[in-house]
């Protein structure tokens, strides 16, 4: 059960790592990205299964995870998960950026966001509805196409979100073969939407 009322300092983390972003409004961008161990959204499809337990993941401190972060040269850090608006993140946030990073975050939604936060893209799940707290925040609005029915649930939260917000379709990967040609289809017919493809995928980086 998240707890984003809670002011913490330390944090659960998968793992982190410098890479670049591989989807959505900044792909190809360098960042640092910090992934946080803890999900309840329990997506079939997801594939960082692992980070869904909490407790399997060392506690990092936010001194520690932004001197990580401050090894490499961009200061860009993507918070990821899991998901990691389940945790209060002013304490990280407020760290970063006063180490000269912009923050974005990678959330289902499921959770209001409590931390500044520069950019957010999320991404909602139907296992787990977002919260329209998140949805008003929503800079991108990136919606995973697993099957067609989808791009009417994808229109559904675009309804909701500010008129500012992008709008991306991102064929789901393991079906992305026979969903990419409706994806597209549908972006011709659509021209609001934009396509998000997991580029890091392709190209076989982190």
């Amino acid at each position: 059960m998240a707890n984003t009322d809670t002011y913490i300092t330390e944090y659960p983390v998968m793992e982190h790592f410098y890479t670049l972003q591989g989807e959505g409004m900044h792909s190809g961008r360098a960042s640092y990205f910090i992934r946080l161990g803890g999900c309840d959204v329990g997506c079939v499809w997801c594939d960082v299964k692992d980070s869904w337990d909490a407790d399997k993941h060392p506690k990092m401190t936010v001194d520690e995870i932004v001197m990580a972060a401050m090894q490499h040269s961009a200061r860009l850090a993507v918070i990821t998960g899991g998901e990691p608006a389940m945790y209060n993140l002013s304490a990280l946030c407020d760290a970063l950026h006063a180490a000269g990073f912009t923050v974005h975050i990678e959330t289902s939604g499921a959770y209001p966001i409590v931390g500044d936060i520069d950019w957010v893209t999320l991404s909602p799940k139907k296992f787990k509805a977002p919260v329209q707290e998140a949805l008003d925040k929503a800079d991108e609005l990136k919606v995973v196409v697993y099957h067609k029915s989808d791009f009417a649930w994808a229109e559904e939260h675009a309804a909701k979100v500010p008129d500012t917000c992008k709008l991306y379709l991102q064929p789901e990967w393991s079906k992305k073969d026979n969903i990419t040609p409706m994806v597209i289809d549908y972006i011709l017919a659509h021209p609001q939407w934009e396509l998000s493809l997991q580029t890091h995928k392709y190209i076989n980086i982190p």
